[in-house]
């Protein structure tokens, strides 16, 4: 009977192994296809039936993407201006917002941190009229700092929710001895506070990451100077092509250059991840 019982636990296991290995590899291999296909020659891009490798490697896709209005290079460093600005001021206004909701009583907190809440149901396409209106009358139109405005607004109730569940996962009593040990308010925040809510801060800057980095709508509404264009308004360009013909061949190309940085930054940040998006969830 125990034999049996064990057999059925390795069984179970080796299924599951199997589900797994089955989901990686088709999570994985869009991403595989399109690397593949970005260094192949522009003939065999277009070949059918498609091969996944090709023996011949050419740079030719990544070079075509240098003539595509500015140039992959301007877009790119757009985007990077964009998503670090984003990360700097969510984080600049997130941190201080969720720990002052956490560990501090104020008349109409619940009140105010449940219309924070409720701007996340507010879609983005029925408010790019006053938006648009608001950034004209800032003179941050057609600016990337207007843009990076646009984006931190849209991150920061995400971001306060979990900045507060991060710092209410961190026990009372913690804090209290720090306060019994003489610890002022910034020492407190900052030795021992913020060491302790990094998987938050963390996934904090995942997400205004990757919102910023791969936006396309603000950036193309917002935007009317071609030397301030982002990584996907290029994209577009690209597939939409020369009377219609699309260049696949650079078209994965530039889909390569979006997906390096947003697999790098998971693989730097991934195991704060997890415990970011999980605290406050059990007390």
């Amino acid at each position: 009977m125990e034999a049996d019982e064990g057999y059925g636990a390795v069984a179970g296991r080796l299924l599951l192994l199997l589900a797994m290995i089955v989901l990686a590899v088709f999570f994985l291999m869009p991403i595989v296809w399109s690397f593949a296909n970005s260094f192949k020659p522009a003939a065999e891009a277009l070949a059918h039936p498609v091969a996944l490798f090709s023996k011949a490697f050419s740079l030719e896709n990544y070079r075509r993407l240098e003539h595509v209005g500015a140039g992959w290079y301007v877009y790119a460093t757009n985007s990077v201006l964009i998503a670090l600005g984003t990360i700097a001021f969510t984080v600049a206004v997130a941190v201080p917002a969720g720990y002052g909701f956490s560990k501090f009583r104020f008349p109409g907190q619940t009140a105010i941190f449940v219309l924070v809440m409720a701007t996340m149901m507010i879609p983005f396409q029925s408010i790019l009229t006053p938006l648009f209106l608001i950034l004209k009358f800032l003179h941050l139109q057609n600016s990337l700092l207007g843009l990076v405005l646009i984006y931190t607004t849209f991150q920061l109730p995400f971001s306060i929710f979990m900045m507060r569940n991060a710092f209410d996962a961190i026990p009372k009593a913690l804090v209290e001895a720090a306060r019994i040990d003489g610890a002022s308010q910034w020492t407190l925040v900052r030795r021992i506070l913020m060491p302790l809510a990094l998987p938050g801060v963390a996934t904090v800057v995942m997400f205004a990451f990757l919102n910023s980095w791969n936006e396309f709508l603000a950036a193309l509404i917002f935007l009317s100077d071609q030397n301030k264009f982002t990584l996907p308004i290029m994209l577009v360009n690209v597939s939409s092509g020369i009377y219609g013909i699309i260049d696949w061949g650079a078209l994965q190309a530039g889909i390569s250059l979006t997906m390096i940085p947003c697999i790098l930054m998971f693989l730097a940040l991934q195991r704060y991840y997890v415990r970011g998006l999980t605290a406050g969830a059990v007390k």
